[in-house]
């Protein structure tokens, strides 16, 4: 069933575990997600970039693909659909228009003032829809939807007085994570992130879960993250599978065979974050 999420991931932080979001980009994707949760018991996010809704149709191709897909595969796991650093007010809008249960706006371009500003006209809209929002502050690295950046860490101040000022319901602070892959290795700046989360009451995001090592995820959990973003990590199992299934099946021409030859290393993926993230049987 589709939740916005809000009671759920207070209860990670509570409890010390982080819901994982799986991105999705297609309909295989989304099945494959839905089935090994729902096996595991964990709840989960589909986080959705603007680049994905774009490549799959539109946000209510998307809204009820997922929609479709939980009630054809008997799905009972609580499900957030969630927009993935929606960049404008106006996305954000669309995609709880059509049905999206979490969104996150991500303003973190710009000023303190002006990132307050853009994120309080989505919470204002999202609260009379009952729809979840997750900001950003500072400037997380690496390469989101093929857009590159550096990073910028969060302040504790800063990071207040967003929350303070907006109400939103979940934070991701930059703390050294990066989207993609990292080029040497992880360096979380573990201190700002456990002065963060001593100063505030929402849950904390990280994004740019791939790559960073089994203890340290452990470690930002133990510290307020309650929610962990994965999805460059699905990307590479996926691709090797299916490139491996091409190699040694030249005269397979079905698309079905080709995607799905993914199917169980992604679902093996899925099944050691959820381990790892600690959010199995937590339904």
């Amino acid at each position: 069933m589709l939740v916005n999420g809000i009671e759920l991931l207070n209860n990670a932080k509570k409890e010390h575990y982080a819901i994982p979001q799986f991105n999705i980009n297609n309909l295989e994707w989304t099945k494959y997600i839905l089935e090994e949760c729902e096996r595991l018991k964990s709840p989960v996010i589909l986080g959705v970039s603007e680049g994905a809704i774009k490549y799959m149709g539109g946000f209510n191709t998307v809204y009820n693909l997922v929609n479709g897909l939980i009630n054809d595969l008997k799905i009972t796991i609580p499900v957030i659909l969630h927009l993935d650093h929606g960049k404008s007010v106006v996305n954000c809008k669309k995609a709880i228009e059509n049905g999206f249960t979490s969104v996150m706006i991500d303003a973190s371009n710009y000023s303190i003032t002006e990132n307050i500003k853009i994120t309080k006209e989505v919470t204002n809209y999202a609260k009379q829809n009952n729809v979840a929002v997750e900001a950003e502050i500072g400037h997380i690295g690496g390469s989101e939807d093929n857009v590159e950046g550096d990073i910028l860490y969060a302040t504790v101040d800063d990071c207040v007085e967003l929350i303070e000022a907006t109400n939103i319901n979940s934070l991701a602070p930059a703390l050294g994570s990066v989207h993609g892959l990292y080029k040497g290795e992880p360096n979380l700046n573990f201190e700002r992130m456990k002065e963060i989360n001593s100063s505030v009451k929402v849950p904390l995001v990280l994004h740019g879960g791939t790559g960073i090592p089994s203890h340290q995820i452990k470690k930002s959990i133990k510290y307020g993250i309650a929610k962990i973003n994965i999805n460059t990590e699905l990307q590479i199992v996926w691709a090797e599978a299916v490139k491996k299934f091409i190699r040694n099946n030249k005269d397979v021409y079905d698309p079905r065979k080709i995607i799905n030859a993914g199917e169980k290393a992604i679902k093996q993926k899925i099944y050691e974050k959820i381990v790892l993230f600690n959010s199995k049987n937590k339904v």
